[in-house]
């Protein structure tokens, strides 16, 4: 077996670029972690062999498909849904679903490539990937977002299962929409209930889901600053967001003694000299 020794950063992401066309916060989120990543390498060149670099950087697969769902006033609507299976190499692919205008390939790619380093730094066996739709809820009913969820999981539920594929919530995607998609999931085949995680604890879910990734974030920080001698106390704070997990972010913050002076939407921001 051949090893190479050397990556050379820019005619890997010159190649990157010219496989993926138009996708630019793909091509933005690889290229910022590679800046990290490729020197590393060069330090242990074990790692360089057999297009190590180059799998992780190519999803094992895309799914695109067409969702079809009828609005209030019987009107037939056409959004476009996605899962990007990033990486199953140490475990079965795990991450959100995004309901948001927004969403495209290039953004699903960007997510799952960086889901692959964010769950294999838990130490669990969990692979990466995500997914979602262009679908907007904000102004839809809630018998239009019920409808549009089982036309959703309808279409993506060939592709996922416990040992296979878990999918979670992200924006737009709370415990409503994961239990809508679980009742769909339910109705039509035979389902475990680790096969969608965020659901309602009525239908198996854990208690302390919603706050889980705003806590986390803030535990996470508590250990940087406590590795550096420091803790959270008196610190102002800048929370991105006012979502679920901004939200329980800035909860946390405020619990252990920091100060929240900004919160922020998709309109704007709030900046509180004085903290929340």
């Amino acid at each position: 077996m051949k090893l190479s020794t050397t990556i050379d950063f820019s005619s890997f992401m010159h190649r990157l670029e010219q496989r993926n066309p138009g996708q630019p916060e793909y091509i933005q989120a690889v290229y910022e972690v590679l800046t990290d990543v490729i020197p590393w390498i060069q330090e242990n060149p074990e790692y360089a062999q057999d297009s190590l670099l180059e799998r992780i950087c190519e999803p094992d697969r895309i799914i695109k498909f067409k969702v079809t769902w009828d609005d209030d006033h019987g009107n037939v609507l056409v959004n476009r849904g996605y899962r990007v299976q990033g990486n199953n190499a140490i475990g079965p692919y795990k991450g959100g679903l995004r309901f948001h205008p927004s969403v495209n390939e290039s953004i699903l790619k960007f997510l799952a490539f960086e889901q692959t380093f964010k769950n294999s730094l838990t130490g669990m066996p969990l692979g990466a990937g995500k997914g979602g739709s262009d679908f907007d809820p904000k102004g839809k009913s809630e018998a239009e977002i019920k409808r549009f969820c089982q036309a959703f999981i309808t279409s993506l539920l060939p592709f996922i299962g416990k040992d296979k594929d878990v999918p979670a919530g992200d924006i737009g995607v709370g415990s409503r929409e994961i239990s809508y998609m679980f009742g769909q999931m339910k109705r039509i085949a035979t389902i475990a209930p680790g096969s969608l995680t965020g659901k309602s604890v009525v239908f198996g879910g854990s208690n302390v889901r919603l706050e889980a990734t705003g806590y986390g974030a803030v535990y996470f920080l508590q250990h940087m600053l406590s590795a550096q001698k420091d803790d959270i106390s008196g610190k102002q704070c800048l929370v991105s967001g006012s979502g679920n997990v901004a939200l329980y972010a800035a909860e946390k913050l405020l619990t252990l003694g920091a100060k929240v002076i900004t919160l922020s939407d998709s309109k704007g921001f709030l900046h509180i000299p004085d903290g929340l």
